[in-house]
């Protein structure tokens, strides 16, 4: 039931997103069948604010009563797709080429007997994902892919970098408190 409601909320809520200047990045159902939680992930070419994410949430929660896909009570989750980004289309993963993905494909029978994939996007070629693990390049059909995701990765040595220049040896600037060397003090 999860993979139809999910397709239904995606079906439903992407042309209202491109109309608000959204990109669906996902829909994930969790949760059990009494309470369930009803992800989606959006974004922007400009970035996500928290102000959009709120402006959002009205529109997604509107589309969601209307479709009406659960009995009773749910809770409703409207986030940016974060550092492990869902990737679900062509476009998705053509737009990530060069990055690390993990991905997951449905059984079948004669065809993925590997279930679990991790490597880089080489690209898309019809209605496949190129993905090259351990120097090969694996031809991943679209419709096979259960989900799939970005491995975020954080580059500190960026963050660092972008921080006034202060060396160690500095002294401490005036609104600094000094910290006693030994802990005993």
């Amino acid at each position: 039931m999860s993979i139809r409601v999910e397709q239904m909320m995606i079906d439903s809520l992407e042309p209202v997103a491109i109309e608000h200047g959204f990109e669906l990045v996902d829909v994930e159902l969790a949760g059990a069948s009494r309470a369930p939680v009803l992800r989606v992930f959006l974004d922007k070419a400009s970035g996500l604010t928290l102000d959009d994410i709120a402006a959002a949430n009205s529109w997604v929660s509107n589309v969601v009563d209307t479709v009406d896909p659960f009995r009773g009570s749910y809770v409703l989750e409207v986030s940016s797709p974060g550092i492990d980004r869902p990737l679900r289309t062509l476009e998705h993963f053509a737009r990530f080429v060069g990055e690390t993905a993990h991905i997951v494909v449905r059984p079948n029978e004669g065809k993925n007997s590997r279930l679990k994939w991790t490597g880089v996007l080489a690209g898309v070629a019809d209605d496949a994902v190129l993905l090259t693990v351990d120097g090969k390049t694996h031809r991943l059909q679209i419709t096979d892919i259960k989900k799939a995701h970005v491995k975020g990765t954080v580059d500190f040595s960026r963050c660092i970098s972008s921080l006034p220049a202060e060396s160690a040896d500095e002294q401490p600037g005036e609104d600094a408190e000094e910290l006693p060397e030994d802990p005993q003090e």
